[in-house]
């Protein structure tokens, strides 16, 4: 199957302090390095905890931020080396779903209108065939037309969120970013706004990238995930692989903090000790070393890349774990729903 985007060392930072007061300028490395591919019809999750890189990885991919080196490439195109007319006909192939779906509307706006302006920019149709794609796109996310004559603060979290995935399908994209798409809506909310994702990923042959701190989410809905910490991806590989039977120290730690839904569930976590360092000032080496219980002495000067441990597993580790079941006996993420 061939890639339908291709992301190769990524770099994106930030700038802050500084000023007329003539404070240190000091540089955040929210992106530091990162690569990945995804496939025509897949699915690829970025993990992490909050601050890891993994929000502005998806907004570069858009180039709703600029990224400072790297290559983003789409279908071939290197999306980084197009502007103009080129970029806005490109932006129609990728989409995104925000977050916070409300944010993320004007409230002075009703649906109809909302869903009608990108076809308009685009200049996608007349007033009639602009009418009918609303109106199909409304119907995708299993919301009435009624809906269309009224404005956000009328809808619920769920309804809003439906909003913006129909505002992203009405110029037909082949890419969906969805930045935290279900972590601000109820548990049985997401569970619908899911499904819907994952009809609409096997009905119309979609491709996401989707970023979630909820391992339970992704496991649902990724066939691949990337681990991301403090701006570079620590281990990629398939979904199962990577939460059954994570190589990382840290994927260990980030698999075994998250709630299992299963109150009879024993689970052993994995042992983490201080602060996330200041993105400001990482530590050198392995930035996960003073946090890591399988530190070694090249941990804390050498920075380990991405290698190959199976056909389909890479970690970023010198002292990867081997044997999950040996180190950490306990319940099956599986089957616990982690």
């Amino acid at each position: 199957m061939s890639n339908l985007l291709e992301v190769r060392n990524l770099v994106k930072r930030f700038e802050s302090g500084g000023g007329f007061l003539g404070a240190p300028k000091q540089v955040v490395r929210a992106v530091n390095d990162v690569s990945f591919c995804l496939g025509r019809g897949q699915s690829l999750g970025l993990v992490g905890e909050s601050g890891c890189g993994k929000s502005t990885v998806a907004r570069t991919l858009l180039r709703l931020i600029e990224p400072d080196e790297g290559r983003i490439l789409f279908d071939g195109q290197d999306i980084r080396l197009i502007e103009g007319s080129q970029l806005r006909a490109l932006r129609r192939r990728i989409q995104i779903v925000f977050q916070d779906p409300y944010a993320s509307l004007n409230p002075r706006r009703t649906v109809r209108q909302a869903l009608t302006e990108p076809l308009v920019v685009h200049k996608l149709g007349n007033a009639t065939e602009i009418s009918a794609k609303v109106e199909n796109a409304i119907d995708e996310v299993g919301l009435p037309h009624s809906a269309l004559e009224r404005f956000p603060h009328e809808f619920s979290g769920g309804q809003r969120q439906r909003i913006g995935i129909a505002r992203a399908l009405v110029l037909d994209p082949e890419i969906i970013v969805a930045d935290e798409p279900v972590s601000a809506l109820d548990v049985s909310v997401q569970a619908q706004i899911l499904q819907l994702l994952e009809r609409l990923k096997r009905d119309r042959g979609l491709s996401f990238v989707f970023v979630s701190h909820d391992l339970g989410v992704v496991r649902h809905f990724c066939d691949t995930v990337c681990v991301m910490y403090l701006g570079r991806i620590i281990e990629q590989g398939p979904t199962n692989q990577v939460l059954d039977n994570p190589r990382h120290p840290y994927s260990r730690v980030l698999r075994d903090s998250s709630p299992v839904p299963d109150p009879a569930a024993r689970i052993h976590l994995s042992k983490i000790s201080g602060e996330i360092p200041a993105p400001t000032n990482l530590p050198s080496g392995c930035t996960f070393h003073p946090r890591c219980t399988r530190v070694k002495a090249n941990c804390m000067s050498q920075v380990p890349p991405l290698a190959r441990m199976s056909e389909t597993r890479v970690v970023a580790c010198f002292n990867p774990v081997v044997d999950d079941a040996s180190d950490y006996p306990g319940v099956s993420h599986r089957a616990a729903g982690v």
